[in-house]
Order: structure tokens, then sequence, then C-alpha cells
């Protein structure tokens, strides 16, 4: 168990910077899905919060959103988003795109976020922390961890390619990689129970209490 705890630790020290680079690059996403936000004009968000209050108005009228189908959706939409970095990982070439995936990530989260808070001030808040923070807690370091290790292994490729070293295996760096996201993959169903259950049940109870 400690020598694995230090192998951790020692690919985390290796790999600082690439860790660091999609931190930043996720806050980066955030910011401008806020600033997208306050560059909406009345009209555009006057629309957009229609749909919202309309979504509103089936919970207040009962309506219940299926769990199970909800843990379903969540879970693929999160799949298929975590195969897509595992494949643009094999590729040297699918690298702009591991990024611009992980900027897209940190826009949404910031946009929807910045949306609820500038439409319903603290109420929003409250929205947005019942119904997007709990399975986020999860999932955001899911995808920078995808996106860091696809970063890393499609690095590794290169580094091997213009090193000339193509020669050496590469079966065991890429089982290591494999492993990882099927880890990834378990840490996003735990995601989607969260939002199928508690996410869910708890964005119903905070609508309900605002608006009755």
């Amino acid at each position: 168990m400690y020598k694995k705890t230090n192998v951790a630790m020692d690919h985390f020290r290796d790999h600082a910077v690439v860790y660091v680079f999609m931190t930043i690059l996720f806050l980066i996403g955030i910011i401008f899905g806020a600033i997208i936000v306050n560059s909406m004009n009345f009209v555009q968000k006057q629309d957009l919060f229609f749909y919202l209050e309309r979504f509103f108005g089936q919970i207040l009228d009962g309506t219940a959103i299926n769990n199970q189908e909800l843990l379903k959706q969540s879970f693929f939409y999160q799949l298929k988003y975590l195969l897509l970095f595992f494949i643009l990982g094999l590729s040297i070439i699918g690298l702009p795109i591991v990024w611009i995936l992980v900027f897209i990530k940190g826009l949404v989260v910031g946009f929807s976020v910045g949306f609820f808070v500038n439409q319903m001030g603290w109420q929003g808040l409250l929205v947005a922390a019942a119904s997007i923070a709990p399975q986020n807690l999860i999932i955001i370091p899911v995808y920078i961890l995808a996106g860091s290790m696809a970063m890393i292994f499609s690095l590794t490729l290169l580094g091997k390619l213009f090193s000339r070293r193509m020669n050496q295996p590469l079966l065991q760096p890429f089982l290591q990689y494999s492993l990882v996201f099927i880890m990834l993959i378990v840490s996003v169903g735990v995601g989607a129970v969260l939002e199928s259950l508690v996410s869910n049940q708890a964005m119903q109870v905070v609508i309900k209490w605002l608006y009755n």
C-alpha cells in the first residue's frame, strides 16, 4: 500500500506541470462561462430563463424526474466523454482537442452557475449548490485527471517518436493508462448516482421551498 502511494506521489510530482495546466485551463473555462452570461443581452437571458421557469413549474406540479433514467443518461454521457479522452490520448494530433474538451467542461459549469446567480441571486446560488455541486465534486476532478492522463500519454508517444525509441514496448504504459481510465469510469458512475439520487432530490426540495 505504501509503495503504491509512493508511486502515485512520484507520478504527480513528475507531471505536476500537466496537472496544473489542466486545472488552470478548466478554471479559465469557468471564467469564460461567467463572462458569456454577463455579455448576454436582456432578451437572450429572458428567453433562456423562460425555459428554466417551465422546468421549475413541472417540478412544482409534481412531475417527477425519473431517477433511473437520469442515472442512465448521466452515466452514459460521462462515459462517452471519458472514452473520447482515452482515444484522443492515443494519438498525438488529438492533444489540442483534449485541451478544448477540458475548457468546454469548465465553460459549461461556469455558465450554468453564473446564469443561476445572475437571474436569481442568492436563490440561484442555492439551486446551483443543490443541482450542480454534489456530482461535480467528483466529476470535475475526474475530467481534469482524464485530460491530464490523455496529455501525459500523448506526450509519451511524442517523446518516443522524436527520440527514435519506438522499438521500446508501450504495453505497460498503455495498460497503466487503461487501468486509470477504468477507475475514472467507476468514479463517474458514482457521480451519476449522486446526480440522480442526491442532486435530483435536493434540487426538487430547494425549488419547492423557494416557490411555495
